[in-house]
């Protein structure tokens, strides 16, 4: 379905209240495909949102899940100690679960989404059937060539190809512990050309990408569509909190990668609490993620994660439905000139 998007602009799942219903339906009316995030919300709210868009727009759209890993063994007590200093507020408990992952799963196909997208891992084959007999399309975030192959086996319909410059948590499906990203890093360009060269499958590009020059670059490097998440977060319609949107706004800032906020490597913006904790987290996902909620929620941009990709600053903020009729237009733009700069032989 997504090489017959009118326009080739997907708007990325952003767990944690960026990605509203409201976002995702205007996206969908100006021809695009917008995404919701499943991650962190209890299963009523993620039904709620659903009807929700669906009360807003008659064009199809998308639910991201979480795939549940295995449970780390990391002791996080030292790591606990360290925050509870460096705050003002009490951390949470450093719990396990599984994001009510079968809850949600179950949800999706009784209300027939029509695409749902999984992150941090693979959904099992029978899962994959089932999806499809709902009338579901299944994608899976991969990040490498070796996952794209993983997720091509268990009967994926596409994959979105996440490049090491894309804000927010990287989709990699193990954590080495020892990484900045988790494992090894391809740029967006560099991962989707070594995913094509290993899968046939159509590829959903991610990563960096706020202008239509940058759609342009990966649907003639073999994308059928463009993912964003960064170029919609200061979008009226978007859910983003108003720290969040003024750091971006200052645009001052460099990104990193980093474990400290949640257990799991994610590219955000550098603030005090990253800098302090970085080195210093362990790779103990979701149980770092609940430490740090109490911390994040108190809304002082020093110690929340200001999720972000490196080219934040290039961002143009306007409403969401704009936004994608700009990146149109402007990667028609670039197509053009491209084959004016380039002579026949």
């Amino acid at each position: 379905m997504f090489d017959r998007l009118d326009v080739p602009v997907v708007a990325a799942p952003m767990a944690g209240g960026a990605s509203t219903p409201a976002l995702v339906a205007e996206v969908g009316n100006a021809g695009g495909l917008g995404f919701l995030a499943a991650g962190y919300l209890g299963v009523e709210a993620v039904a709620e949102q659903l009807t929700a868009t669906a009360s807003l727009t008659s064009r199809p759209f998308g639910v991201n899940l979480f795939v549940p890993g295995a449970k780390s063994t990391v002791d996080v007590t030292g790591y606990r100690e360290r925050v509870r200093a460096q705050s003002p507020t009490e951390p949470g408990e450093p719990r396990w679960d599984d994001d009510s992952y079968a809850a949600k799963l179950e949800l999706v196909m009784a209300m027939r989404v029509p695409v749902v997208s999984f992150t941090f891992g693979l959904p099992s084959s029978g899962d994959v059937d089932r999806l499809r007999a709902a009338g579901s399309a299944v994608v899976v975030t991969v990040t490498t060539p070796q996952e794209a192959e993983q997720a091509a086996r268990v009967g994926a319909d596409a994959l979105c190809v996440q490049g090491s410059d894309a804000g927010g948590h990287r989709g990699t499906f193990c954590d080495d512990g020892i990484s900045p990203g988790g494992g090894e890093l391809f740029g967006v360009l560099a991962a989707l050309r070594l995913v094509r060269a290993r899968v046939d499958l159509p590829l959903i590009a991610a990563g960096g990408l706020v202008h239509g020059a940058d759609v342009a670059a990966v649907i003639t490097a073999g994308a059928v569509a463009a993912q964003l998440g960064t170029a919609f977060l200061s979008c009226p319609e978007a859910g983003t909190s108003a720290a969040h949107r003024e750091a971006l706004a200052d645009g001052t800032r460099r990104t990193a990668l980093t474990r400290a906020f949640s257990g799991r490597p994610a590219r955000g913006l550098v603030n005090r609490f990253l800098v302090e904790n970085e080195g210093h987290a362990p790779a103990a996902y979701p149980q770092v993620h609940h430490l740090t909620k109490p911390v994040r929620a108190t809304g002082d941009p020093e110690l929340m994660s200001l999720w972000a990709g490196q080219t934040y600053a290039l961002a143009r903020p306007a409403p969401a439905a704009e936004v994608v009729r700009r990146l149109h237009r402007e990667a028609r733009e670039a197509l053009a000139a491209a084959v004016l700069r380039i002579p026949p032989m």
